[in-house]
C-alpha cells in the first residue's frame, strides 16, 4: 500500500500545522545529511519558523561564511557588502569599549562615586519623610476627656 497523496495548501489546524512542520524540517535536514555523506556535498540549510525560530544544517567540511563566499563567486549576488560589515564591527566595538569602561570602574573602587550616590539617596529619602506625627487613639478610653 502506498501513501495517499495530499494537496498542497496551508493546515488551516494549529496543532497538525505544527506537527507537519516538525516532521517534514527533520525530514529535509535528515535529506541534507545524507546529501552531504552520501555525494560529499557542500550543503547550507536555514529554517525560520512562523513563530521566528531559526533552525540550520550545515556540511561539517565547511562554515556558514565560506558557504555564502561561495555563493557570491558563482551567483555574482552580494548578500552584504564589505561597508555593512565595517559598521557591524564599529558597533560592536562601541559597545564593548562602553562594557569595559563600566566594568574598569566597577573593579577600580570607585568608593567616591558610591559614597555620593549612597548619600544622594539617604537625602531623597529624607526628603520624602513627612515633618510630624500625630497619633490617633483607637480605643474610646484613651481619650482624653474635658
Amino acid at each position: 500500500m502506498g501513501r495517499g497523496k495530499i494537496e498542497i495548501k496551508r493546515i488551516e489546524n494549529l496543532t497538525n500545522r505544527q506537527v507537519t512542520y516538525s516532521k517534514r524540517k527533520n525530514g529535509i535536514i535528515k535529506k541534507a545529511r545524507e546529501l552531504t555523506v552520501l555525494c560529499d556535498a557542500k550543503v547550507n540549510l536555514i529554517i525560520f519558523s512562523s513563530s521566528g525560530k531559526m533552525s540550520e544544517y550545515h556540511s561539517p567540511s565547511i562554515t556558514m561564511t565560506e558557504i555564502l563566499d561561495m555563493y557570491h563567486k558563482y551567483s555574482g549576488q552580494r548578500l552584504w557588502d564589505a561597508k555593512h560589515e565595517e559598521k557591524n564591527l564599529e558597533e560592536e566595538n562601541k559597545h564593548l569599549s562602553y562594557m569595559l569602561h563600566h566594568q574598569e570602574m566597577a573593579m577600580s573602587g570607585n568608593t567616591r562615586a558610591m559614597e555620593n550616590e549612597y548619600h544622594q539617596k539617604e537625602r531623597d529619602y529624607h526628603s520624602q519623610m513627612p515633618f510630624n506625627f500625630r497619633v490617633q487613639p483607637i480605643q474610646p478610653n484613651l481619650q482624653v476627656t474635658k
